[in-house]
């Protein structure tokens, strides 16, 4: 990236780096605010690729896909790269086209992908699988040497989520358990939900402690008041048995 900014003034340089810099920061906590910064970047260098790639990223965090697919091919046709493949593809099941989702998949590109590129367009492919109501497909899809192998890469986690999460739409409980054990065992970072979806199936529910300390506070005001919880129907049923009593 810092080289396709050299190309620009360096003033306009330096404004470009600070908005691209923004973009990175907000994308994942405030992704509106992260597009706002992309647009910006957009206009002061809508030719950098990078730039490009940075808007494309930002609309499609907030689920603007056609934008973000255009922003894409823009990237891809000043780079070359197919780098940007996969979103690509996810970007046309985003826009409810999951064939050509498919279509891609089987594109020459994707043999020109790194193993990380590759794992990420199959994991597209078999989203696109389940759009289409082909929830076998989709299992089948997920099914190879990446998800057998014991060697835990940045990608395996979300590969075997991913497969755990069809098997149990498939009604597979047993293997989907097993498999959301194995994607949590994988996620270092916490990428995945895997652990409360373990739980969601065991059983297990989470209580809100901040529920419970408001429960506590509640009982304690009211034990300062000299009343304990139930205190005023106790009294009040107190005075009608005194009224019984004298009547």
């Amino acid at each position: 990236m810092r080289q396709e900014l050299m190309s620009l003034p360096k003033t306009l340089a330096e404004d470009v780096s600070r908005n691209l810099v923004m973009v990175a920061r907000l994308i994942d906590e405030d992704p509106e605010q992260a597009y706002a910064y992309s647009r910006i970047a957009l206009r002061l260098a809508s030719r950098v690729a990078a730039v490009r790639e940075a808007a494309g990223f930002a609309a499609y965090a907030t689920q603007k896909y056609s934008e973000a697919l255009a922003e894409f091919r823009a990237a891809k046709r000043m780079t070359g790269s197919v780098e940007l493949w996969p979103v690509m593809a996810d970007c046309e099941r985003g826009l409810g086209r999951p064939e050509r989702a498919m279509a891609m998949a089987g594109e020459p590109e994707v043999q020109k992908l790194d193993k990380a590129g590759q794992v990420e367009m199959r994991l597209v492919a078999a989203g696109a699988r389940r759009d289409m109501g082909q929830l076998d497909a989709a299992i089948v899809t997920l099914q190879s040497s990446e998800l057998a192998s014991n060697a835990v890469h940045p990608w395996t986690a979300r590969l075997r989520y991913a497969y755990a999460d069809a098997l149990l739409a498939a009604g597979r409980e047993d293997e989907a358990r097993e498999w959301f054990g194995k994607a949590l065992e994988a996620d270092k970072d916490g990428s995945t939900d895997a652990s409360d979806r373990l739980a969601e199936m065991d059983g297990v529910e989470f209580v809100d402690a901040l529920d419970e300390d408001d429960d506590d506070a509640e009982a304690e005001v009211d034990a300062e008041a000299g009343e304990a919880p139930g205190s005023a129907a106790t009294a009040k049923d107190s005075e009608d048995e005194d009224r019984t009593s004298e009547a």
